[in-house]
């Protein structure tokens, strides 16, 4: 499976930076659908509301998937790397 990496960086509620990479199916190009993976992931650490639009979220590149994302993809949707500030 392709699939399409957004780099995000969001503002945590302390003012810390969070670092970490949207991972959705390649044919997936509408920009508000996968901010709507990253609202749901902040949610989910707790820094709902914080703000996740163009200017924090943007296409990276395209990848193969390795058989841990496929998996995630298939229960979520999509996939998140943690890379900084996300815990």
């Amino acid at each position: 499976m392709k699939v399409a990496v957004w780099d995000t960086y969001v503002t945590r509620k302390d003012g810390e930076i969070m670092h970490f990479d949207i991972l959705a199916p390649d044919h997936i190009k509408d920009a508000e659908i996968i901010h709507t993976f990253g609202k749901d992931y902040l949610q989910y650490k707790q820094h709902e509301n914080q703000p996740l639009t163009s200017r924090e979220c943007r296409f990276c590149h395209i990848e193969q998937a390795t058989p841990e994302i496929v998996e995630g993809i298939s229960q979520k949707g999509y996939f998140i790397i943690e890379m900084q500030g996300c815990d």
